[in-house]
C-alpha cells in the first residue's frame, strides 16, 4: 500500500526578543496570526524566565503542552497539584471550563520552555479542568538505527504514549546520529509541525534542511483516512540531531484567542472574564 509522503509545505526560523526580569527571552514558534494554518494548533511560545514569571493566572478553552528544554519548572495549580519538572519532562493541561495555575522558574534557575496550545472543539470547552505530567522516563523509548524515538503521545513506531490529551495528537521526540535516517510514520489526516532542538536535519519529500530552532509546517490531506498512515522521512546531517514532531486532527471551528482564554465568539471571551473576576474559576494557585 503507498502511503502519503509529506513535504515541508512551509518553514522558518523562530526570532527571539529579549524581555523585562523575571521573563528573559521569548521567540514564537508558532505565531498567533497563523492558526487556521495550525489547527488544531494554535500558538507555541519558547520562554526563558526565572521564578515570578508565570504566577496564578487562568485559562478556559483550550490545552496547553509544555516540554521542558532546560531548568526547573515547578507546576501549582488551585486544585492542589504542585510538582516540579526535569528537562525532557512533558506537563498537559486541560484549561476547559476554567483552570487557574502557575508556572514558575524553580529557585534560581532559568526555566526553559516550549508551550504549545491545542484547540479543544466548541463541545468540549466546557469540560473540567486536569493536568497529566509525563516525566521523561516514562514515556516509551524505540530504538533505531544510530538514534531513538520517544514516544509522549499517540500511536508510534509499535509504541503508545502516555499522554492522554481530551483532543488526541501525537507528540514525538527523534534523536539522531550524523547520517542515521527514520521514517516517521502519522495518520494522513493529521496537521503536523515539527521544531528542531538540536543540531540539522534533512526533511520531507522535498529535501529541506533546517537547524536548531527552525520550525516546518508539513503537507497532509486534510480529509483523508485516519487510519491509512504517512510517511515523513527524515535524515540526520549533523550529530546529535534531535526533532520534536506534533500532528493532529484539524477541528475546522472559528476561534478567538484573547488574553488567557481560546473561545469561539467574542461574547463567550467576555463571559469568560466575567466569569474568572467574579471568583467562578477558584481560589488562586499557591
Amino acid at each position: 500500500m503507498d502511503l502519503l509522503k509529506r513535504e515541508v509545505k512551509d518553514h522558518w526560523y523562530v526570532q527571539y526578543e529579549e524581555a523585562s526580569f523575571p521573563f528573559i527571552q521569548k521567540g514564537w514558534v508558532l505565531p498567533m496570526d497563523r492558526w487556521k494554518e495550525f489547527d488544531p494548533f494554535i500558538i507555541m511560545a519558547e520562554d526563558w524566565f526565572k521564578k515570578g514569571a508565570f504566577a496564578d493566572h487562568p485559562h478556559r478553552g483550550f490545552q496547553t503542552i509544555t516540554y521542558v528544554i532546560d531548568g526547573r519548572l515547578e507546576h501549582i495549580d488551585n486544585g492542589g497539584g504542585r510538582d516540579i519538572l526535569q528537562p525532557g519532562d512533558v506537563q498537559y493541561m486541560n484549561a476547559g471550563s476554567g483552570a487557574r495555575h502557575a508556572e514558575e522558574g524553580v529557585e534560581d534557575d532559568i526555566a526553559h520552555t516550549l508551550q504549545l496550545w491545542l484547540n479543544l472543539p466548541k463541545e468540549l470547552k466546557n469540560t473540567d479542568n486536569s493536568y497529566q505530567n509525563v516525566y521523561s522516563e516514562e514515556a516509551p523509548e524505540v530504538a533505531i538505527e544510530c538514534g531513538k524515538v520517544k514516544v509522549f503521545s499517540g500511536d508510534i513506531a509499535g509504541a503508545k504514549g502516555p499522554l492522554q490529551s481530551v483532543v488526541p495528537i501525537t507528540l514525538t521526540e527523534v534523536s539522531l546520529d550524523e547520517g542515521a535516517s527514520y521514517v516517521h510514520v502519522i495518520p494522513e489526516n493529521h496537521n503536523a509541525f515539527v521544531y528542531v532542538l538540536s543540531g540539522e536535519l534533512e526533511m520531507g519529500e522535498n529535501h529541506v534542511q533546517l537547524s536548531k530552532h527552525g520550525t516546518a509546517l508539513l503537507s497532509f490531506k486534510e480529509n483523508g483516512d485516519a487510519k491509512k498512515g504517512s510517511e515523513f522521512h527524515l535524515k540526520a546531517k549533523t550529530r546529535r540531531s534531535k526533532i520534536l514532531i506534533y500532528s493532529g486532527v484539524p477541528i475546522k471551528e472559528e476561534i478567538v484567542p484573547y488574553g488567557p482564554f481560546v473561545m469561539n465568539s467574542m461574547e463567550e471571551i467576555k463571559q469568560a472574564y466575567r466569569d474568572y473576576h467574579e471568583g467562578k474559576f477558584g481560589p488562586a494557585a499557591r
